[in-house]
């Protein structure tokens, strides 16, 4: 066994693992890793991402290029064309990300969970009384993005975006550990709440961004803007962006989470389900005859 999968399996351990990723100063060591991981210099940029790769399946063989500035723009880099087929059928909204599925399935009034035996209610994490009225008893989906996957994020559906609101708080690691310790994890983090609908039919659909320890940036095309733990919050932006399926809507500077949700009538499509592994453009939710 080599030093790296000894190391991975010492911090994996739960206590360990809670300890080191949120029992810090997190605010500060996020803003450090979004200093340090900008550096371009040969040295700081092999050295770590030498050092990520001890701790992370990272693959880079779909990715456009091959050489990086830095750090960071190894984290948000963007893939080869064609490594992301988009499932067009009308019906189906596709996975806006790279993930592993979380808590999904139906939402029960406006109660969804965060992980098994751990709920809360919609209300608290979207601050928008006419989104839960929405997605009342409709479908939702968590995707949590590891740091080694692809960053960015695409709309799941032909559709136009009129509202962003981005909420202030905490930055708690996002991962099935600190899950189970934090109670409403999902409604403290730093946030946003992206607000569409289908340009086709008119459903609305609701994607959540939740920011993590080191991640808490993230970046919208259609806002040329980037948010983060510096920005105070909560503010609205209102917009009209039109977006075509499988169109890039922005990115995260590092893994963490997408709440997906659409209104009643959808369905989670099949294979979707706790623990499963879904990749951009892929069947995510399904809407019934």
């Amino acid at each position: 066994m080599n030093i790296g999968r000894q190391l991975s399996r010492f911090v994996e351990q739960e206590d360990i693992n809670f300890l080191l990723t949120n029992r810090i100063p997190r605010y500060a060591l996020t803003r450090f890793m979004g200093w340090f991981s900008k550096i371009e210099r040969p040295l700081v940029r092999d050295v770590s991402i030498g050092v990520w790769r001890l701790f992370a399946d990272l693959d880079l063989s779909d990715a456009k290029q091959q050489e990086f500035r830095s750090l960071h723009d190894c984290f948000v880099r963007e893939l080869r064309d064609g490594a992301r087929p988009i499932d067009m059928r009308p019906e189906i909204l596709a996975s806006p990300c790279d993930a592993i599925v979380g808590a999904c399935g139906r939402i029960k009034g406006s109660e969804v969970l965060q992980i098994k035996g751990s709920p809360y209610d919609i209300g608290e994490l979207l601050h928008d009384p006419e989104l839960v009225e929405a997605h009342r008893d409709g479908c939702y989906a968590t995707l949590r993005l590891t740091s080694s996957m692809y960053h960015r994020f695409h709309a799941p559906h032909d559709c136009r975006i009129d509202r962003v609101t981005y909420i202030s708080g905490d930055v708690w690691n996002v991962n099935p550990i600190a899950l189970r310790r934090v109670k409403k994890l999902f409604c403290k983090n730093e946030r946003a709440v992206i607000r569409g609908k289908l340009a086709a039919t008119g459903h609305p659909i609701t994607l959540a961004p939740v920011a993590a320890v080191l991640v808490a940036s993230m970046r919208f095309d259609f806002l040329d803007m980037t948010l983060g733990v510096a920005h105070d919050g909560p503010d609205v932006f209102e917009c009209d962006a039109s977006l075509a399926k499988g169109q890039q809507m922005g990115w995260f500077e590092h893994g963490s989470t997408i709440i997906a949700f659409a209104p009643k009538g959808f369905s989670l499509c099949s294979g979707v389900e706790t623990g499963a592994r879904i990749r951009v453009g892929e069947p995510l939710m399904r809407l019934s005859d």
